[in-house]
C-alpha cells in the first residue's frame, strides 16, 4: 500500500493535523514518513567584513526546531521518520522530497491562502495536487 509518505509541516495546528493523519497511515502500513519543512533564507544579513552572528536564530534554525519536535513525537509513536529542512517554496520542497524518495503518498492540510491571494499566488495543497509524482491526500483542517 504505502511504504513512503511525505508530509509537510510548519508547526501550525493545521500541519499538525496532517502529520497526525500521516502517522496513522504510516503505523497501519509500516511506512516511513519523510517530514519536510521549508524556510526563506535570510538575505542581506552579512555586514561588510563580518560573518553573521551564529547565535542569531534564523529561519533555518526555527524550521529545524519544528522538525526536531515533530519527529520526536512521531518516533515516540513508533513511526520511522526522516527530516528535511529545505530553503524555498514549501510546495516545491515537499514535491522535491516526494520525487527524491519515490514517495507513494503526500499528505497536506487543506488550510492555506484564501480569496484572491489563493488565485494570484496559489496554495500549497493546490500546487502539490497538480504537480505531485504520487497520490495526494488533502486533510480537511478547517
Amino acid at each position: 500500500m504505502y511504504g513512503s509518505i511525505v508530509v509537510g509541516t510548519d508547526g501550525s495546528e493545521t500541519a499538525a493535523e496532517a502529520v497526525r493523519r500521516a502517522a496513522d497511515l504510516a503505523k497501519s502500513a509500516g511506512a516511513r514518513i519523510h517530514l519536510v519543512s521549508a524556510y526563506r533564507p535570510l538575505s542581506g544579513v552579512k555586514v561588510a567584513g563580518q560573518t553573521p552572528d551564529a547565535s542569531v536564530a534564523g529561519p533555518r534554525t526555527e524550521v529545524e526546531s519544528v522538525l526536531t519536535k515533530t519527529a520526536g513525537a512521531l518516533r515516540a509513536a513508533q513511526v520511522e521518520v526522516e527530516v528535511y529542512a529545505r530553503a524555498g517554496d514549501p510546495a516545491d520542497a515537499i514535491l522535491d522530497v516526494a520525487d527524491e524518495q519515490q514517495a507513494d503518498l503526500i499528505v497536506v492540510g487543506s488550510k492555506g491562502m484564501t480569496g484572491t491571494r489563493r488565485f494570484l499566488l496559489g496554495s500549497v495543497p493546490n500546487k502539490i495536487s497538480h504537480h505531485a509524482p504520487c497520490s495526494v491526500m488533502i486533510v480537511r483542517t478547517d
